[in-house]
């Protein structure tokens, strides 16, 4: 502990008194998001679960599962490309305009794709078609995701926004919840509730932009928007691998065993993922705009500064997390309000996961900061083609256990891969 408390000292004083202030403002605001936005699920999940029932809430995890596919499709590579491109030029209004208006025509235009593809599903499939509306009001958070800019936000590297609008959102939803949803027969109204959350921020944060930061929208040339598609293609590509072996565990869980099961292991996703994501997200996602500035400028600064805080992750990660195995049944009875031994395993497996990408997920940002967008598509895409058949294959013979035991596999592979990747970089001031 004295050791982690040292390094971070030291990478602390690395980086300029402004630098510090701006990562640590954002940080700070991400941080108070993921806490209440991770504290409500450890209310609501609970709730929902018994409320519910594993079957149906296992429907409703099963239909979020998919339309995280179309969320995938409209988010496109933006997150990363759009974000870095607006942190590289935020003093040029001109050229800011014209990617906002490429960036959000391209994602409007993928929405309406993937309106018809769901269509198209629930109509020709009969496993959907039996649960169609929970699939198709699911989808209304596919459209809220892509009206709300928060590439923008984070270009910009005013993440406060991107804070409030959720924190509000999440309020809304919890009430919401707790006022609609009271017997297992109301599972339909948790997914109109939340997509009626994400319409409300997504309008919000769109009119954020037009009038706060005085965003005017042109009709995109062919060439600004081709401009877009190209430069997020190999972060795309990227994400569709990532999601293979990520969301695909929920959807190939409800595929190939019961909506029961599927309640069970989504709940082992949900407490999982707190960990796994706060405060941890909320860092990279404050860091890369800064980080990606300071490369342009001293890219040895910036692999030093990538080294040591992921030094200081890593190191947090083994001291915290093996607790959270140990304690994995009293947590998974606080939140499930029952013993469940078939979530208990699963949490288990996926805490070892958890771990290897806390000892990677600075490094593998690093990749995008220096613009090896091909090799981090290459590291994904890699993985994706081995972990995607061992998912089904696991699940076939250990059901919802088989999921959890694919993602330490998985996220081991990502780790080395990344680890050696990374090491051959050779960079000069």
């Amino acid at each position: 502990m004295a050791y982690l408390i040292k390094l971070i000292k030291k990478t602390y004083k690395m980086a300029r008194p402004h630098e510090r202030r701006t990562v640590l403002k954002n940080a700070a605001s991400l941080t108070t998001l993921q806490a209440i936005t991770y504290l409500l699920p450890l209310i609501l999940m609970p709730y929902l679960f018994r409320v519910l029932g594993a079957a149906k809430f296992g429907l409703v995890a099963f239909a979020q599962a998919l339309v995280q596919y179309f969320m995938i499709v409209t988010d496109y590579g933006f997150g990363i490309s759009a974000t870095k491109e607006i942190s590289l030029c935020r003093h040029d209004r001109g050229r800011i305009c014209e990617i906002f208006s490429a960036v959000m025509t391209a994602k409007l235009a993928f929405a309406l794709l993937s309106l018809l593809i769901l269509c198209l599903i629930v109509l020709f499939i009969p496993k959907f078609r039996a649960d169609w509306m929970i699939y198709l009001l699911s989808f209304g958070a596919v459209i809220g995701n892509t009206l709300f800019p928060v590439w923008f936000f984070q270009g910009t590297e005013k993440m406060k926004h991107i804070a409030d609008l959720n924190i509000a959102g999440g309020l809304i939803f919890a009430v919401c919840i707790f006022l609609l949803v009271r017997a297992p027969e109301d599972y339909l109204l948790v997914a109109v509730v939340n997509s009626g959350v994400f319409l409300f921020t997504g309008i919000l944060g769109l009119y954020i932009v037009f009038h706060k930061f005085k965003v005017a929208f042109k009709v995109p040339g062919y060439k600004n928007l081709w401009k877009e598609l190209a430069a997020g293609w190999n972060i795309f590509i990227s994400n569709v691998a990532i999601n293979a072996y990520t969301t695909t565990r929920i959807f190939a869980v409800g595929l190939l065993t019961n909506n029961s099961i599927t309640g069970f292991y989504s709940m082992a996703e949900k407490i999982s993922g707190v960990f796994q994501t706060f405060p941890l997200y909320s860092f990279t996602q404050a860091i890369f705009p800064r980080l990606s500035r300071i490369y342009r400028i001293n890219k040895l600064k910036a692999l030093n500064i990538m080294r040591h805080i992921q030094q200081i992750t890593m190191l947090a990660a083994l001291i915290f997390l093996p607790a959270v195995f140990a304690l994995a049944h009293p947590i998974v009875r606080v939140a499930c309000g029952g013993d469940y031994p078939q979530t208990v395993m699963a949490l288990r497996f996926l805490i070892i996961s958890v771990f290897f990408i806390c000892s990677n997920a600075f490094r593998v940002q690093f990749l995008l900061v220096c613009g090896k967008t091909r090799l981090y598509s290459r590291i994904h895409i890699t993985m994706a083609m081995i972990g995607l058949p061992l998912i089904f294959l696991l699940i076939h013979y250990f059901s919802y256990s088989g999921a959890a035991m694919a993602t330490v596999l998985i996220e081991s592979g990502i780790f080395l891969l990344t680890y050696f990747a990374v090491r051959r970089l050779k960079f000069s001031k």
